[in-house]
């Protein structure tokens, strides 16, 4: 069995509906879905494909953080 490698993906909700999913340490390696479940299977595949094709592939070394910060609505920030 091959060993397994683990990737940080992104996920973004698209206007129009549908995900983007991006890998960040994987430049370049992007794919869609209808849902969030189909953008997930189709980064995988496409990640997949990348090792298919005989590419280099990184290791993951980003470090992604949820960072909360304090949010002024526009009409209480110049009430004095």
């Amino acid at each position: 069995m091959k060993p397994k490698k683990s990737y940080k993906v992104i996920f973004e909700p698209q206007e129009e509906g549908g995900y983007t999913a991006t890998v960040p340490a994987l430049p370049g390696c992007v794919s869609e879905g209808e849902t969030y479940d189909q953008a997930l299977v189709n980064i995988q595949e496409a990640i997949e494909s990348l090792q298919a094709d005989g590419l280099p592939i990184p290791e993951e070394t980003h470090l992604i953080l949820e960072v909360e910060v304090a949010h002024e609505s526009p009409a209480s920030a110049h009430k004095p």
